[in-house]
């Protein structure tokens, strides 16, 4: 089975140290910018929700503000950010390569398109529960915690779904401008060196990567749903 394996992908296998490592790099890369995409971007999107017209906290100039400066960084390829964001990265990290280069232009990245679909998750809330809620007394930060974000737990765990989703797709291609991981890897041996075997093996762990976190949110979100 081995001498098989050898067979189609030597390059693979010759290589299999520098994969395990371009791996962890992927999924440190993926984890800790996930992690603080994940607040700064929920966060965001709550205010969006809570600031807009008829909000809890109505205050249509700071929501205007915030949904243009939104659509801007959206509105950015994932490419050209991590190049335009070169020099503020250097100044906050040290390093514009490399994991530690990568992390912060993926989280820029990644928060506007994670509050975009958590203001979506959020709106999808009846109105009516959230007014039931404010007559019987119930403080605002109460309603937004227990009762706004409870409601749309089932669209939240969707998003961040999709969003470690899109992650997975942003540390491969910061790879390919030096950030380091499986992106990085295949450009190296795949690309440069003609190494078919290697961009092979690269995409199929990409590919069970997404399909199983898109399979584990399915199951979390089916599992929220009342």
């Amino acid at each position: 089975m081995l001498s098989r394996i050898a067979a189609y992908f030597p390059n693979v296998v010759e290589m299999q140290s520098d994969l395990l490592k371009s791996l962890k790099e992927t999924l440190l890369m993926v984890g800790i910018s996930g992690a603080l995409s994940m607040f700064f971007g929920i966060l965001l999107g709550v205010v969006l929700v809570v600031t807009a017209e008829d909000g809890l906290y109505e205050n249509k100039w700071f929501a205007g503000v915030a949904g243009k400066l939104i659509n801007v960084f959206r509105s950015i390829p994932f490419v050209i950010l991590i190049a335009l964001m070169v020099p503020f990265t250097r100044l906050v990290v040290g390093t514009s390569i490399g994991l530690k280069g990568a992390i912060l232009p993926m989280v820029v990245g990644i928060v506007p398109f994670i509050s975009r679909v958590m203001e979506q998750a959020l709106c999808e809330v009846d109105k009516g529960v959230i007014e039931a809620a404010r007559s019987m007394g119930v403080s605002k930060p109460y309603i937004v915690v227990h009762v706004l974000i409870r409601e749309a737990l089932p669209g939240i765990i969707r998003a961040i779904v999709i969003s470690f989703i899109s992650l997975i797709g942003f540390s491969a291609m910061a790879g390919a401008v030096g950030g380091g991981g499986l992106g990085s890897f295949a450009i190296r041996y795949g690309y440069a060196r003609y190494m078919l075997d290697i961009t092979v093996v690269t995409v199929l762990i990409l590919l069970l990567m997404v399909n199983v976190l898109q399979g584990l949110g399915n199951m979390i979100a089916k599992k929220m749903t009342h």
